[in-house]
């Protein structure tokens, strides 16, 4: 009887290893499957001092950081130092459920005209890009994502648009190259 070779055992485990790995790839890939793979590059300039203030989530991706969150709301405003600071709210559960808030800064990219932002809610790092890719020239809505399509934000001034504005909004995310049946309609009260 012949004795195996000891590589035999080490390839064969290699290949189980690198099995489970691409499966792993899969899955990951898939969980955070992106809903734009091109992702446009913001056009048109952002007047920041009028982007400032209230906003309403009208629609979101679904993400980690906004699961089971209704009445979804984003305030901006100047910093002294020239950040801009931001609070994130919502009702976890429901539109009764408790109110949690998130406080976080910006920092204008150099050079972007207004519109791309890196974000911070965790300490001194920015670490998330924000991205304006479109809005309305009277500043009541716009639509906001970043470069690698998994995340997609459509604010409103008003907690509930009219459905015209509904359809026009979805209809801008799609020219954008966003699928919009991945969108999700935020409630508020």
């Amino acid at each position: 009887m012949k004795s195996k070779r000891p590589w035999t055992y080490g390839a064969a485990a290699f290949v189980v290893v690198a099995g489970l790995g691409a499966l792993a790839a899969l899955a990951t890939r898939s969980a955070k499957r992106s809903g734009n793979a091109h992702v446009p590059e913001p056009s048109k300039a952002v007047d920041v001092e009028r982007y400032l203030g209230h906003w309403f989530e009208f629609a979101r991706y679904e993400n980690r950081f906004e699961r089971n969150a209704e009445a979804v709301t984003a305030n901006y405003a100047r910093r002294e130092d020239g950040l801009v600071s931001i609070v994130n709210a919502c009702r976890q559960g429901g539109l009764d459920g408790p109110y949690r808030a998130s406080e976080g800064r910006a920092k204008i990219v150099t050079g972007s005209n207004g519109t791309k932002l890196k974000v911070s809610f965790f300490g001194p790092f920015y670490v998330g890009d924000y991205w304006i890719l479109d809005h309305a020239d009277d500043y009541t809505w716009s639509i906001v994502g970043e470069p690698t399509g998994r995340y997609l934000w459509i604010l409103t001034r008003e907690a509930r648009p009219s459905a015209e504005l509904r359809r026009t909004l979805l209809a801008r995310a799609g020219a954008l190259g966003y699928d919009v049946t991945m969108l999700r309609e935020t409630q508020h009260a």
